[in-house]
């Protein structure tokens, strides 16, 4: 217990670290997952390949080798930002690959004829989509949505190797300064399951309110 009180604000500096690099990261991973499920799924040939490429690329790439692609290479190229913007680009990038995937199996789940009703009507694809289809395919992707979130959050911990602030890096230094290196785990353990469970809480609420009934 003296780890964590005689640390605490060593403890929350890594801890709200963590919390930054998932919400910045997942609010970029279901952007670009919506986008590329779109792809996907759209009738313009292009846009499927673009969406296959990006899916199968990132999907079958190790995040470790994203990460020093993204936040050693780009300075390289005169992108010179925040280690921590490189790192929510990073695990944003890779975890969209999972969420499009996600997004593209429950809009499989929609029957065709939806689709084809709403073109009956006059609807452009885009409409089709977003007024039609999603609806109905984000009641049955919450729970997978959910669980890549979550494997987001953990995988963050990368990112502690390239100098950003978060929450697993806080061992190095405390273990110089001579803590139980087993309590200190500890704590950093309870501080990721802080993290993941209330994520999973969130998710747990949504698809009680608009998951499909069982």
């Amino acid at each position: 217990m003296d780890v964590l009180t005689h640390n605490f604000s060593l403890y929350g500096a890594g801890f709200l670290g963590t919390v930054e690099l998932t919400v910045y990261a997942s609010a970029l991973a279901l952007v670009l997952g919506f986008l590329m499920a779109a792809f996907r799924v759209a009738p313009i040939g292009s846009l499927r390949v673009l969406g296959t490429v990006w899916v199968t690329v990132l999907r079958n790439t190790p995040l470790t080798l994203l990460f020093f692609a993204v936040l050693l290479g780009l300075p390289r190229f005169g992108v010179v930002l925040p280690f921590q913007v490189f790192a929510v680009l990073a695990l944003g990038c890779y975890t969209s690959a999972f969420i499009c995937e996600a997004l593209r199996a429950g809009i499989n789940t929609v029957p065709k004829g939806q689709g084809e009703a709403a073109r009956s009507l006059g609807m452009t694809f885009t409409q089709t989509l977003g007024s039609v289809v999603l609806p109905q395919a984000f009641r049955s992707v919450i729970p997978p949505v959910g669980s890549t979130l979550i494997a987001l959050a953990k995988n963050s911990a990368i990112a502690g190797a390239f100098s950003v602030t978060e929450l697993l890096g806080t061992y190095k230094t405390l273990n110089e300064l001579g803590h139980d290196i087993v309590w200190t785990f500890v704590w950093i353990a309870v501080g990721y399951l802080i993290i993941t469970l209330s994520i999973s809480a969130l998710f747990h609420a949504l698809e009680k309110r608009y998951g499909v009934a069982r």
